[in-house]
């Protein structure tokens, strides 16, 4: 039986660690977390915030998915676009999705990510 998501693995183009870890810890906000040793050779890194886990992982030829993308929950969403923006990200309002508030913005290398709250 399927108890949780462990983590989210997003790929990213070689040489692309630092744009990441600006990204992911300065504007998201979320922590690098260690690889373990066997993994770290290839590359990439690890990201984490409360429980969410994201991957990136290192892939020859990477091209970004127009659509794929993991969704995360977020609290104060106006605060948390706010900051994005402050760091020069996008940030695209979506009001599709019945009882939630979201957008989607981009990380540097053009992984697709959605951010969502949800509202009474």
């Amino acid at each position: 039986m399927i108890a949780a998501v462990d983590h989210v693995q997003l790929a990213a183009p070689e040489g692309s660690q630092d744009a990441l870890r600006t990204y992911y810890v300065d504007t998201l906000g979320m922590t690098e977390i260690a690889k373990p040793p066997a993994l770290a050779v290839r590359g990439g890194c690890w990201f984490q915030a409360g429980p969410v886990q994201l991957h990136l992982g290192i892939e020859p030829g990477f091209r970004p998915a127009r659509k794929a993308h993991p969704g995360l929950r977020v609290t104060d969403i106006e605060a948390f676009a706010a900051r994005l923006e402050k760091h020069g990200a996008e940030v695209r309002w979506d009001g599709e999705l019945p009882g939630h508030r979201r957008f989607f913005s981009h990380d540097p290398v053009g992984n697709r990510l959605e951010f969502l709250e949800r509202v009474a």
